[in-house]
């Protein structure tokens, strides 16, 4: 009750000046991340570009398990990228170096949301708000790393290297590739949100693992056609490798439904 009573004594442009306060801190700490972001372009672009490399790390991983099982040789691929528009490439490394700014700076900003908010909240529910927010955002970046490294590579290549004939050559633009990327991170950030979703689902009596056993069939062919048509090669070890991640969220999210109920 007494963090209650504090947060109803302050008036409400007591709370707007925390808040613009928070605001500004938050902008202050984007604004470094993004500003050294934007000075370290070599290092920032290699990173963000080294997928549609052949030699990057992810082809090699997948090339050299696939080799176990299969004798197909892995072939090389080189996918161009080219700039469309005047001043695209300045745009684009300003809206990169923002982005990574941001990211960088996620967990201050989380840390300020909530000092906002924590006045408000009574002890169990801090601690509950902790736990719920913590968890979401780790599973966040896990999603964000695993589309880095394994899901986006894969779909870059396939899509970069398929031709309807030998007559098309493929080109494709710089901005293009980071749109994709930046969309495709945000949204397996996003999926890998799941099981959170999932247990909040069930304890509100919208889903239950009875519910989510009875639709596992559905769910893994579903999963085997998405990881088949990003799989760079054609043997069943890497078709299950990438398929991997994605039926163990679900089993995970069975789990944790399961879990909530009890």
């Amino acid at each position: 009750m007494e963090q209650a009573s504090e947060s109803e004594k302050q008036s409400f442009w007591d709370h707007l000046d925390i808040l613009r306060a928070s605001l500004v801190k938050i902008a202050a700490v984007t604004a470094v991340f993004a500003v050294v972001a934007f000075f370290f372009k070599e290092a920032l672009f290699s990173v963000i570009l080294a997928p549609k490399d052949a030699d990057f790390i992810t082809y090699r991983w997948l090339y050299f398990f696939s080799g176990w099982v299969t004798d197909e040789q892995a072939q090389d691929f080189y996918v161009k990228l080219i700039n469309t528009g005047l001043a695209q490439q300045f745009m684009i490394h300003m809206k990169v170096a923002m982005c990574t700014g941001v990211l960088c700076a996620s967990p201050y900003i989380l840390y300020q949301l909530f000092r906002f908010v924590s006045p408000a909240l009574y002890a169990n529910e801090r601690k509950y708000v902790v736990r719920v927010v913590g968890y979401g955002y780790i599973m966040f970046m896990v999603g964000v790393l695993i589309s880095y490294f394994l899901i986006f590579p894969l779909t870059f290549r396939f899509l970069g290297t398929y031709q309807v004939s030998d007559q098309v050559e493929n080109m494709i633009s710089l901005q293009s590739y980071i749109s994709t990327l930046l969309m495709m991170s945000l949204a397996m950030g996003i999926v890998f949100e799941i099981p959170i979703l999932s247990w909040l689902f069930a304890k509100l009596g919208f889903i239950s693992a009875d519910f989510m056993r009875r639709y596992r069939r559905h769910a893994v062919v579903i999963i085997l056609v998405v990881a088949a048509i990003i799989t760079p090669t054609s043997d069943v070890f890497t078709l299950l490798l990438v398929s991997l991640p994605m039926w163990l969220l679900y089993e995970v999210s069975i789990l944790i439904v399961k879990r909530s109920v009890r």
